[in-house]
């Protein structure tokens, strides 16, 4: 399934990682929380308040990675794509689109199962050479959108690829 707009509908496109890349991330430590949790309530186990607190702690380590992870956004445009990311200090990279010169797609076992995907982008850009758009949906063909906008501004700045096969 492809996505339903092109470069000529939607001149700015705004994506923001799956909620469901959260759980591929955090499963362990979620466990970790859960048991914690479950150790810690049930009567009579030693150090059952113990493991509570750890859990609770851990509990609001992971609502902070959920906050950081639901606030990423990723913003391809005519020229850039523009990655927002943090919480309390918030870090926005650009990277002009001419200067990508590779794509890569990766999907774990488990974004797999969920849907999901990474696509790499790799530029010759000197502060983001590599910029990960996590938790994806594996129908949206984002990169064939970034690859014609790539093209197009390759071509408007004049920009060739020579190669030496």
């Amino acid at each position: 399934m492809t996505t339903p707009y092109s470069i000529q509908d939607v001149r700015n496109i705004t994506l923001w990682p799956h909620a469901g890349q959260f759980v591929i991330d955090e499963l362990p430590l979620i466990f970790m929380c859960m048991a914690g949790l479950v150790y810690g309530g049930m009567e009579g186990m030693p150090l059952g308040s113990m493991a509570t607190v750890i859990a609770l702690f851990l509990f609001l380590v992971l609502l902070y990675r959920f906050i950081c992870l639901r606030r990423i956004r990723y913003r391809v445009g005519e020229e850039q794509l523009v990655c927002e990311r943090g919480l309390f200090c918030r870090r926005v990279d650009y990277m002009e689109l001419y200067r990508i010169v590779d794509f890569q797609e990766h999907q774990s076992l488990l974004q797999q199962l969920c849907g999901l995907k990474t696509v790499v982008i790799l530029s010759t850009d000197r502060n983001s050479p590599k910029l990960d758009l996590i938790g994806i949906r594996r129908g949206n063909d984002i990169v064939a959108i970034i690859r014609e906008r790539v093209e197009i501004n390759k071509r408007k700045k004049g920009i060739y690829e020579i190669t030496n096969h």
